[in-house]
This record gives C-alpha cells, structure tokens and sequence, in this order.
C-alpha cells in the first residue's frame, strides 16, 4: 500500500511479502497488491516487489513514489508516443471531512525523483520558477480535491490532465457513468473510501481515456471522459511513472493499495477480492492523545507562567513591526501572497545597499527568498486601500500565471498599511535603458543583439495581445521596462500598470496611464487602452533602440524634441538612416535598420487602424512578409484622418486593405475607409 501524507510530507508504503498472488512484473509492465508492513520517506518500487526507501526523510519537502526503472514511450525523440494503460486503487482521507486541501496525481516524469518540486498547490510536481516550463517533459493526472480559483479550477472534486504545469489542460468533475441506464454518479475524491482508477491512451488515436468507479464495482463502459491529445510533444523517449502529492494548509493523508500498469496493452486487472482496508484512525487514538497533549499543555503553562508577560509583549512589538494587511477574500490567491517578514528578511530590511532602482512608482530591491533558492527583485510601492484592491490582487494573481520567456514574471505580492510589494524575477543586467542611455562604450549594445531584443519584446507583446487566454493591455512598454538577463534576453516586465482588455478593445480602466512620449493621442484624448495603444508604446520604443535617444528630449527649458516627428522628418527628407544612434558606429545591417525605423513609424502612427497588430508585426521583424508596398502615402496620412476612422478595430481596416500580405497597394482602400 502507497501511502502519501503531505501534511506531514512523509510518503510511506505499505508492502505485503512477495509473492506470484500479489506481485507480477516484466519489461513492458507490472501489477502489485501491497499491504502489511510500514516506510517512511521517498521511495521507489522494485520490479520483484521490494520497496526501497530512501534513508534521507524529510519533514518539510514533497511526497513521491515511482516505479524504480523507466518504461520506453516513444522510439525517438520525434516519434509518437506508444500506447500505454494503468489501473489502480487509492483513497483520499482527510483529517476532518469538512476541509479538503490539494490532491495527487499520477505522474509520467522524465525522473523519479523530483527534486525542485515545492509545497502546496504545486501537487509535488513542480515550484513557482518551473512551473509551466516546456523542459518540464512532465503529464499527469490529477485528483484534485480543492477548488483554487488561482489555477481556473471548476471546483473541489475534480480530475484534470496537466501538462508541465498544475494548470490543467482540461478537466470534469469526479464520477462515472452507470452501465444500466447511462446515468452519471458523483464520487467524492476524499471520502476515505477506496476508489478505482483507470488510465488509458491509445497512441493511434491519440486519445486518452479516464474512468472512476467505487471499489466493488467493476470497469464502466464508458470513460468518465475521453480527450483527443497527441503526447507525443510531451514525453521522452524514456520516462518513469508514479504518484506525487505535497502538503497544503490541512491534513490529509493519500493511500495507494493496488496498482498495474502495461505498455502497448492493457494493464492487468486488480483482483479486488485481495486489496486491504485503508487504515483509517480510530477515535480512541485520538481521544487519548487529546487527553496527552492537554496535560502537558497544563504542565507547561505553569513552568512557563514567570516569563508569560514578556514574552507577549516581545511578540507583540515583533508583530507590529511585520504587521500585513489580509483580509478574508486574500485566501484564495495564498500561493501568490509572500509574508512580509520574509520579503524584509529577504531585502536585509529594505537596506539602501539592495536598491537596483527607483522609478516613478516605487523602489525594487534585490532579495533572496529561502522558499524559492534563487533571487528576486522586489518592487515596493505605495497604495491607498479601497474597493479597488480586490480586483487588483486578482489580476496579480492571473498575471503570476503568465509563462513566455520574454516575459518577467510575477512571482507574487505582500501588502501592508499604504504599501503594496510586489515580487519579480531578478535580471542581473538591469533594464535596457541603462545600455542605450550609458556613455560608457563597453556599455553599449550592437545591432544584433538591439534587434533581437526588439524582436523578444514583440514576441512578448503578441503573447499578451494574441496568445493567452485573455487580452493583457500592459499600458506602460518602454525601455526601462525592458529587463535583461545575463545572456542579454530581453523580458517584458513591470505589469503594475496591466490591465485586461475586452478582446483587446477596451482595457478595464479609465484614467490615464503611461509615460510621456509612449502615449498615443486616443489614449490622452479617451483615457481608454487598447492593444493599439501598446503597439504605439511599441513603435516609439522601436525608435528609441535604434536610434539611442529618449521617445521626448528637452532642448532649452520649453523646447522638446519629439522622437517620432524627427524620425519621420528624416524619413520624409530621405535621410532615414541618419536618425541611427551614432554609437553603431555604422555597423548594422542597413536594410534591417530602415526596417525597424519604417516599423517604428508605421506602429506610432497617430490613426489607430493604421498600426499593425503585434503579429503583424512580427512577421515584419521576422522577414518573413514585406512592409505595405506604398507606406510613404500611409505615413503621410496623420492626425487629420483620425476623426473619420473614429475607433475602427485594427482588425477589421486591415482585412479590407489586406496589410497581412502587403499584395496591394493599401493608400486607396485607406481612403475609402476614412471617407
């Protein structure tokens, strides 16, 4: 028997003697009926049946069991994934039947031992830098018997298909359908009773097949649900299979009693008649160890009454000084919320010697947090509480789920009175616009890696714009937002002024918000985000690469420089290439920089149907389609036309004007729109 205790974070197996009745293993598969004897700690199951545990116990880590040596899924790296089935027997047994907290899973991992998994809503899988991460090669199925509204979950009894990430790929509620009269039946995943389980894809069809039933019952004819996924992309050649779990807040204990599973065929089936009961508590147990630990609280409460008064007021003054703001409805966003004390501990108590940077809205200070291994930037700002926090806290939760890897991401936040803090990857190359604006020449960026990282902030933009599944309008692109990590990738960061959008039309807010030089003219006129208005913020910061100058640069005390408009003269003067940033020192690729400079103006442009989409875009940078055949005419074309164009969605001009292809001229399709 498998047993899994997140709470305690012990995983501990139950194993019978060894025997052909109970045990039956071969290079393709297994079957085993465990029971009798107790281990703690991780371990792994041996082909005869043995159980190895692994001396190194730990009190405060993740719960796994895999199957000792590896099953061949595919034949190569590229090539399909092999059918494979697995049946098994588990209970879920919560501490108290009125509070369930996360669930298990069985997993396929490329290793059985996972090492950076973390605590929580992670299932033992995964940790909050890794999760999400294409390398991951990680599918399991979940049994999930918590609603956490963070992740998208439908509700606490569920079962979901993850693929390297506990986002779940798709998932129904927990049950099976009746053989008589087809009639679905609920089953509760943490009923402390036995459950059968079965798993099934078929690599023809590359369908995947998952069924429930009550122990006593046999098979159902038909799946709890059926999903039409290739694996293939997600498995390696050689993976192991096995189940995980991880504690969360409640206790709750995972029990394993049967389990079989084959390649290419069908797993053995369990005799049922030989499967143990689940060793649940008896209330004895528990009435005496209630009993035990009020005496010694009573003990301790009078050796320890001399010194009760000061150590309240210590705790006390300790408390006011790490003191947080939480309120109720913060619970359900836990995962993406960091203790105070641990962010203070982390910066060595927001120490001058840890400020990266102060900004407009806030300082960020470097930190390292035990829980993650690895260094953070944390930003802190100043806030003023109302009935806007809520929605403001979720969106910082959605946005913690972001995964590209041209994005900066947002680990999490902490609040307190008049002050929000929220945490970030750490960049040791700091933001771009250190390199563009240093006189320093061992400081300055090639051409080559400036249009790459023009190419990553795009990249970027089309995930927020296009990609997810909501619309993120980040309403603040510019290069000091534009963060660098040690290979010099570029990642989009600083998402406090994100909003979501209404299919990219409408972000939810109404003031305005951004940085001068960066805010096209319906924004200051309306007061209203759009995707459009990111791809002006995009073109000016276009500019701003190529040609190292700032979006608006003061000459005297009233006199401004506007960085589009003197791009455009240029262009118009037929001087395009001398608004390149002189320390290029004319090294660059000449037809790709009037590429990014045209890019640059045609996304700044003052009529918003007339920016492409991000894209669009890329497919430009890319050199994969040509910039319009007649841009000067389109160039020309400025403020004027915006009243007759009005808020014409970007998509709907170019499908008139077929700008996807850059095929026909788009001047007089543009006429015709405005008229």
């Amino acid at each position: 028997m498998i047993l899994i205790q997140p709470h305690l974070l012990l995983l501990l197996l139950v194993a019978g003697a060894v025997g052909s009745s109970t045990v039956s293993a071969d290079d393709d598969g297994f079957s085993f009926i465990l029971h009798d004897s107790e281990l703690d700690g991780v371990r792994e199951i041996q082909p005869d049946g043995r159980v190895v545990h692994d001396n190194e116990t730990q009190m405060f880590g993740v719960g796994h069991t895999f199957y000792s040596r590896p099953f061949r899924f595919k034949n190569s790296t590229a090539g399909d994934a092999f059918s494979f089935s697995t049946s098994f027997v588990f209970g879920i047994v919560p501490e108290n039947p009125l509070y369930t907290f996360h669930g298990m899973t069985f997993a396929i991992a490329p290793s059985k031992q996972v090492i950076d998994a973390a605590s929580s809503q992670h299932l033992g899988l995964f940790n909050r830098t890794n999760d999400g991460n294409l390398s991951n090669h990680v599918v399991a199925i979940e049994l999930d018997t918590f609603r956490n509204l963070e992740l998208g979950d439908m509700d606490g009894n569920h079962v979901g298909l993850d693929i390297n990430s506990v986002v779940s790929v798709f998932a129904v509620s927990a049950g099976y359908y009746k053989d008589d009269d087809g009639k679905f039946e609920n089953i509760t995943l943490s009923s402390s009773q036995e459950i059968r389980a079965w798993v099934d894809y078929d690599g023809v069809k590359k369908q995947l097949d998952i069924t429930l039933a009550p122990l006593k019952l046999k098979k159902p004819l038909r799946p709890l649900v059926s999903w039409k996924k290739d694996l293939s992309p997600f498995l390696l050649q050689d993976m192991y299979v096995g189940f995980t779990s991880a504690t969360g807040v409640l206790k709750q204990t995972f029990y394993v009693v049967g389990w079989s599973f084959q390649m290419n065929g069908e797993a053995q089936e369990l005799d049922i008649s030989k499967i143990p009961p689940l060793p649940l508590k008896k209330k004895s147990t528990r009435k005496k160890r209630l009993i035990l630990a009020i005496g010694l609280s009573v003990g301790g409460l009078l050796v320890l009454s001399s010194v009760t008064i000061v150590t309240i007021v210590m705790f006390q003054i300790r408390k006011r000084k790490y003191a947080e703001v939480l309120e109720g409805w913060e619970v359900q966003y836990g995962p993406h919320r960091f203790s105070y004390k641990d962010l203070y501990t982390a910066t060595k108590g927001f120490k001058e010697s840890e400020l990266l940077g102060k900004g407009g809205f806030g300082q960020v200070y470097k930190g390292t947090l035990p829980e993650l291994g690895a260094p953070v930037a944390v930003k802190k700002i100043w806030h003023e509480s109302g009935q806007g926090m809520k929605e403001f806290v979720a969106e910082i939760a959605t946005i913690g789920r972001l995964r590209h890897p041209n994005l900066v991401r947002l680990l999490g936040y902490c609040r307190r009175k008049g002050e929000l803090f929220l945490v970030y990857d750490y960049m040791p190359n700091a933001s771009l616009d250190n390199f563009l604006f240093n006189s320093k020449p061992e400081s300055s960026l090639t051409w080559n890696q400036r249009l790459k990282i023009i190419i990553d902030v795009a990249e970027a933009l089309a995930y927020l714009h296009e990609e997810w599944v909501e619309v993120i309008i980040h309403r603040d692109i510019k290069a000091s937002n534009v963060l660098l990590d040690a290979e010099l990738n570029a990642k989009l960061g600083d998402f406090g002024l994100a909003r979501f959008g209404n299919n990219g039309n409408d972000a939810k807010t109404t003031h305005l918000a951004g940085t001068l030089g960066y805010i096209a003219p319906e924004l200051a006129r309306k007061g209203k985000a759009t995707t459009a208005t990111d791809i002006f913020a995009f073109g000016a910061f276009c500019l701003e690469v190529a040609c190292g100058r700032r979006p608006v640069e003061l000459q005297g005390r009233q006199d401004a420089v506007i960085l589009v408009e003197w791009v455009m003269e240029c262009w118009f003067k037929e001087e395009l290439l001398k608004a390149v940033d002189p320390k290029l020192m004319n090294e660059f690729d000449r037809e790709e920089m009037e590429m990014v400079l045209k890019v640059g103006l045609l996304c700044s442009h003052s009529v918003p149907a007339v920016r492409p989409s991000m894209s669009q875009i890329l497919q430009f940078l890319r050199k994969s389609s040509p910039l319009p055949k007649d841009l000067d005419s389109v160039l020309e074309i400025r403020e004027d036309y915006s009243g007759r164009l009005g808020d014409a969605s970007t998509s709907t001009y170019f499908s008139q004007i077929q700008y996807a292809t850059a095929s026909a001229p788009i001047t007089e399709a543009f006429i015709s729109v405005g008229r």
